[in-house]
């Protein structure tokens, strides 16, 4: 066997383009005081092809600019060659001169595919690789919507009835002074219990993303969508804290810690609010049964495509603006082995997170559900509750609104109150439609025993997981019946009034603007702690006018298009 040995000094040798730039950098040097004589010439010309320009931080000014122009000519030059990408390449080659060194000085077995190697060959699949993940986030929806659709209606029911019964009949006995039925019936039961309406649909979605968390495939989700960020503007490393994103911005927020660059750092957080929290979740749930009840899980998935979207086209123009001079980061991972979920990890993530959430409806959205009954009820003893203190703040925002199809004080004392939390859009439209206002129902001829409204939990409870299983099996063969013909998600009280405020028009331009606008104040808080108020007051007024912007563009294109009605 021919061997060729390789002393400490040998130099790799780069394609010709990057080998003439080399040389032309070299000779740039060797005129300049400042590094000549301090680094070895041709390493640093590859180190600056490269995009790291720190080592230049000390030099003259009027050699710093010299060599940083003569690095920018020779970037376009190579342009034509490698485009965006000449650090990938002279890692590519790098590495290529490892494999040559290497095969010339190793005798190894015949190398054999893995199965994980061979999955990875079409999950990371340059053109499939997307595709996949697409298709899997919308598989994950459809479960959401779905599966947690006859669980949604069970929980609404006992909210609706038993719970409401027992509050109220108690409350009836110890005497209790009519304002604080109120308070309790309309506010504290109708706002929470709305929001704990979407539980089930939170832990659908919490055990799907737990399960391709384990299975080691959201680490290759990130890999497969960074080449595609990167060209859209956006950092390297961005993509794994706006993953974290889909759960919650906060956290996301802090992830991005992980980026060296300050300036990537801020980018990537002012972004990240586009991406769409669980927080979110309930409000396209709601309104996906109400308006596309056979439909929901498409538009869900759209949605979080307009998000993924509207945050590759706000890096583009913030890269290209505010962070110009920020160069493009290289993400770099370990993939983790393929491995069957474990039910103890997925069942525990799913608890935490899911816990948490209750956590929240139990405390925080507590008190501003509190809060948000005081101002519909003030001036004390307002009847009508656009006369409240809250339905004339709403009243004053609504025109603003107008031109994106949902100009009413209702839908805009909403989204004030999601600002605290998203979660409160769902809970305060409860309060308005179903307390303030009422529902028109027809009152039962005897109200049940509290046996029969126990029997009611039970035997509802018995039915959701019947219909969930099924349609579990229904979502994961598509195309195929197995229970017969498709039937009509069930009504809440909820959906049955918002179909009376809404078109599906303004509808989904309503949740577009959910989608996209100012984060709950915790991510604010946590934008302001991690980049400074600046940033974040920034980052505020781009959710404010992107959304608004978009979510008008949807009603008056729908519109002219005939989609009004």
């Amino acid at each position: 066997m021919t061997s060729i040995l390789y002393s400490a000094h040998t130099a790799i040798s780069y394609s010709a383009p990057l080998e003439a730039e080399i040389a032309r950098l070299v000779g740039v040097m060797t005129r300049l005081t400042g590094v000549n004589g301090r680094f070895p010439l041709r390493w640093l010309a590859i180190q600056l092809l490269e995009g790291d320009d720190t080592l230049l931080d000390n030099l003259a000014e009027a050699e710093r600019e010299a060599l940083a122009t003569a690095v920018a000519h020779s970037r376009a030059r190579l342009h034509p060659h490698y485009g965006e990408d000449v650090d990938l390449a002279i890692t590519d080659e790098r590495y290529r001169f490892v494999h040559q060194l290497v095969t010339q000085v190793l005798t190894a077995p015949r190398a054999t595919w893995s199965l994980s190697d061979r999955i990875d060959r079409v999950i990371t699949n340059r053109w499939l690789g997307i595709p996949i993940f697409l298709v899997l986030m919308y598989v994950v929806f459809s479960l959401v919507q779905n599966v947690s659709a006859p669980f949604l209606e069970w929980v609404d029911a006992v909210f609706g009835g038993p719970i409401t019964r027992w509050a109220l009949a108690l409350l009836i006995w110890v005497r209790a002074p009519e304002w604080l039925i109120s308070l309790l019936t309309d506010g504290v039961i109708a706002g929470v219990g709305a929001v704990l309406t979407f539980l089930p649909g939170l832990l659908v979605m919490y055990l799907a993303l737990a399960v391709l968390e384990d299975t080691g495939y959201l680490a290759r989700a990130a890999f497969v969508m960074d080449r595609s960020m990167s060209k859209l503007g956006l950092h390297g490393r961005s993509f794994v804290p706006m993953i974290l994103g889909f759960g919650c911005n906060v956290p996301a927020i802090y992830a991005t810690r992980t980026i060296e660059s300050k300036s990537a750092r801020i980018l990537t957080g002012m972004l990240i609010p586009f991406m769409s929290c669980s927080a979110r979740l309930p409000v396209y749930v709601i309104f996906g049964l109400a308006f596309f009840p056979r439909g929901g899980n498409l538009v869900i998935w759209i949605l979080y495509l307009i998000g993924i979207a509207v945050a590759a086209g706000v890096g583009i123009v913030l890269s290209r603006t505010l962070f110009r001079h920020e160069p493009a980061g290289i993400l770099l991972m370990e993939m983790p082995a393929y491995r069957w979920p474990s039910a103890r990890r997925v069942l525990a993530y799913a608890w935490e997170e899911s816990a948490s959430f209750v956590r929240k409806a139990g405390s925080f959205i507590l008190l501003g559900t509190v809060i948000f009954w005081l101002l519909l009820n003030l001036p004390w003893g307002v009847t009508r509750a656009e006369e409240s203190l809250f339905g004339r703040v709403s009243g004053a925002i609504a025109p603003v609104l107008a031109p994106a199809g949902f100009g009413n004080w209702q839908a805009s004392g909403a989204l004030v109150t999601g600002l605290l939390a998203k979660e409160m859009v769902v809970a305060t439209m409860a309060q308005i439609y179903l307390g303030a206002e009422g529902e028109v129902e027809e009152e039962p001829a005897a109200a049940p025993t509290f046996w029969q409204d126990l029997q009611e939990i039970v035997g509802g409870l018995g039915t959701a997981v019947v219909s969930a299983a099924q349609e579990l099996l229904e979502t994961m063969t598509p195309g195929i019946s197995l229970f017969g013909a498709d039937t009509e998600p069930g009504d809440t009280a909820l959906t049955r009034v918002l179909r009376q405020a809404f078109t599906p028009l303004s509808a989904f331009a309503f949740l577009v603007f959910v989608l996209l606008y100012v984060p709950c104040i915790a991510t604010i808080g946590a934008q302001t702690a991690e980049f400074g108020w600046r940033w974040a007051a920034l980052s505020a007024v781009i959710t404010l006018v992107v959304p608004w912007l978009l979510a008008t563009l949807v009603y008056q294109v729908g519109r002219l298009a005939g989609l009004g009605v």
